[in-house]
């Protein structure tokens, strides 16, 4: 059921049908209005309401207008009942002749000259298709010659459109994501080893050295045991912390991360995987980072002595850190976590197929490129649920990505889940296709100007083609 509402009063040209001895120049100069209406579809019949206002004519009080109210579509044709305007005269008489008549099919009122006159018309008929979208005319008899006679001169009121509005479907404007052609990845870790004062030997066993250890052979293994991943590289930095001479840390820092590498090559054969191995002698960075999270009281100093310009001698500014009463502190909760060894192990995973693409994206989907996902959901048609799952797959695959946020933004847009669409496109930058869903998403609420505004702008960018569907859509709908 759709209800229709006038905006503004439709005047109704009331013209003379016949000359005859009706007092043409009393009524030449009215309109009849047509203030409100209604119109709807109530089960097996079309209800139509409105408000007539015949305040601007003048009927003589002995005579008589018939207005009779039209629906019609190409060839079909449905008389409403007709609405006679009496003067004083032919009211009282007409009264009294159907005083005893069941007629109702016709609505009769007196008009009460030079004054503000309505009448509410309500009716229902019963409701054929062809009057989803038809005409309501109306046919104005002053005459007596009849409505079949005088449809020539019958004057059009409003339009009858039943029919539901095409939902509107923002167009959207996917992007392929790069081919890689190399698929590389990281999988990176830190272990803080225990070694004995100035050694350079690990000793696995030695206090928590177990558990370091395991989860370094986690790592390594984790790729190893895929079966479409090469390891490529695998990278080690040692740490030391500022305790001890500059020269000593980086004698530390260089042979203890080199240890590592010799323990972890020892396990595997690598075969052409290169091993690189760095080091950095005094953590002042770590350091740095742990002093500003603390509540030292003696915080800024600490910060001020890391930060200077002078000394120039690291091992100085250890001497300066001494002197102060957290170093005890720093020295007991701070220098170990300083100490510890960054690994990363690179590999690479080799291209799929469309066809293991399609079965890895619901039991392995990290072993996919962006790209390869977007084939798979070429496969699907658009709007279904695989299609959809496609893309907030990837998007949780490559939370960070501009390429993957986007696409799961005009997919969020296409089932209009507008606050996760938003969420989707702050992590995509400025662009063409970011303005078209941020149009789209505007569509969707509503906000006809801001959208076109917006899509006007867009007519020559990429997504030109786009902004033209979207700007025709909100063309019919206004």
């Amino acid at each position: 059921m759709k209800y229709y509402t006038l905006m503004k009063p439709f005047a109704l040209a009331f013209a003379l049908l016949c000359g005859g001895m009706l007092q043409a120049q009393t009524l030449q100069d009215g309109q009849i209005l047509v203030k409100e209406k209604l119109v709807e579809r109530a089960g097996d019949e079309l209800v139509i309401n409105m408000t007539i206002d015949i305040s601007q004519i003048q009927v003589p009080a002995n005579r008589s207008v018939v207005c009779t109210p039209l629906i019609e579509q190409g060839d079909s044709i449905c008389a409403l009942p007709a609405l006679i305007i009496n003067g004083r005269e032919r009211h009282i008489q007409y009264e009294r002749s159907q005083r005893d008549s069941q007629d109702s099919n016709v609505f009769a009122i007196r008009r009460y000259n030079k004054k503000e006159q309505h009448f509410d018309y309500h009716t229902a008929v019963p409701f054929r298709q062809w009057m989803a979208q038809s005409e309501v005319s109306l046919v104005t008899d002053l005459c007596g010659c009849g409505w079949e006679t005088l449809q020539n001169d019958k004057s059009n009121l409003f339009a009858v459109n039943l029919a539901k509005p095409e939902p509107l479907k923002p167009a959207l404007a996917f992007v392929t994501p790069p081919v890689e052609e190399v698929k590389a990845r990281a999988k990176e870790g830190s272990a803080f080893l225990d070694f004995p004062v100035n050694k350079i030997v690990i000793y696995p066993e030695y206090r928590n050295n177990p558990v370091e250890l395991g989860k370094i052979r986690e790592t390594v293994e984790s790729v190893r045991n895929d079966q479409y991943a090469t390891i490529t590289e695998v990278y080690i930095k040692g740490w030391a912390s500022p305790e001890g001479t500059y020269s000593n840390n980086a004698y530390l820092a260089e042979n203890r991360a080199k240890a590592l590498r010799n323990y972890v090559e020892s396990l595997y054969d690598f075969k052409d995987a290169r091993f690189t191995v760095d080091f950095e002698p005094e953590n002042w960075i770590g350091l740095t980072k742990r002093v500003e999270a603390s509540t030292l009281p003696d915080k800024d100093q600490i910060l001020e002595i890391i930060h200077a310009d002078e000394p120039k001698d690291w091992d100085a500014r250890e001497r300066k850190l001494k002197n102060l009463s957290s170093y005890p502190t720093i020295l007991r909760d701070i220098y170990p976590a300083l100490r510890h060894s960054d690994y990363v192990v690179k590999y690479t995973i080799r291209n799929f197929t469309v066809d293991e693409a399609k079965e890895l994206i619901y039991t392995d989907p990290k072993q996919l490129s962006l790209n390869e996902m977007f084939q798979v959901a070429q496969t699907y048609e658009p709007g279904s649920e695989r299609f959809n799952e496609v893309f907030e797959i990837a998007v949780r695959m490559y939370p960070d990505d501009p390429v993957s946020n986007l696409n799961a933004a005009m997919n969020a847009i296409s089932i209009k889940r507008i606050e996760a669409a938003r969420r989707y496109l702050t992590k995509v930058p400025a662009s063409p296709e970011r303005d078209l869903a941020e149009a789209d998403i505007l569509m969707l609420e509503g906000k006809t100007d801001e959208a076109k505004a917006k899509l006007e702008s867009l007519r020559k960018t990429s997504v030109a083609a786009q902004a033209e569907d979207n700007l025709k859509q909100l063309e019919t709908v206004r």
